[in-house]
């Protein structure tokens, strides 16, 4: 739909592009601490009609090599045996230039950290979809979007659920040619606003990027001669300010 719109502008070809519905959902990341069972998850809408939002859940799995599989999460009507992450409500109904919220809850094993990726995606609503509007309300609905070409962004986010008995051991080994973080506690450590940027030009850097390390992981890079590294290092609500300097001239 993006490029259908974008060749449209580029022909030079009329159209008419409603705003519609546009949310947004705050932060990407999001973490539940370990003596925390719940989390309210905002979904805010700044177009200028109704956005009817899904909220679907998967959990992702790490293999042994470190590549990822996503799986679903088992039905939130089974809540006896239910283990993992639902969404309650799972269905938003968004008000223009208005806010809704549904809190994330986690049921099941917290003994050790576990991961899923939360999808809220706008739609026009259908009957099996469940949201509370009648038949009529629906058909409107489509009726006002029909008006124009809408492109409806959803979002995905990451929520990282801390084991029960959180505990945090970031261990810094620092060489003349490389700095290396390595995570020996039993949760995820954050390297935010990490940069790169030339020691005698601090306006010469390159972009600022956010690294999460897994438990039993590490993060690293090699130093290079007339630079600078900045970053902080988050465990928790725990943050540290490091600045890490290059290789000297004189060293290989």
């Amino acid at each position: 739909m993006k490029r259908l719109v974008l060749a449209m502008v580029l022909s030079g070809l009329p159209f008419a592009l409603q705003a519609g519905p546009q949310i947004n959902v705050g932060t990407v990341y999001d973490y539940l601490d370990g003596d925390k069972s719940t989390y309210l998850k905002r979904v805010f809408n700044s177009g200028d009609s109704t956005a009817f939002v899904k909220v679907n859940i998967l959990e992702i799995l790490y293999d042994a090599d470190g590549t990822s599989r996503e799986i679903e999460v088992r039905s939130q009507a089974d809540m006896s045996s239910r283990d993992g992450l639902m969404a309650s409500p799972a269905r938003l109904i968004v008000p223009a230039n208005g806010m809704q919220g549904t809190r994330l809850l986690m049921m099941g094993e917290r003994d050790r950290e576990r991961y899923f990726r939360v999808r809220f995606i706008p739609v026009v609503p259908e009957k099996e979809d469940e949201f509370a509007v009648s038949a009529e309300e629906r058909e409107q609905y489509k009726t006002t979007l029909s008006a124009g070409v809408n492109v409806m962004t959803g979002f995905g986010t990451v929520f990282f659920v801390r084991p029960k008995d959180s505990r945090f051991d970031s261990v810094i080994e620092d060489t003349q040619t490389t700095y290396r973080v390595r995570n020996n506690g039993n949760t995820v450590v954050l390297i935010d606003e990490f940069r790169n940027c030339a020691l005698k030009d601090e306006t010469a850097c390159q972009p600022t990027t956010k690294h999460h390390i897994r438990a039993g992981n590490s993060f690293e890079f090699d130093k290079q001669a007339g630079r600078e590294y900045r970053f902080n290092l988050v465990e928790g609500d725990s943050k540290k300010s490091l600045r890490v300097a290059g290789q000297s001239s004189g060293e290989a």
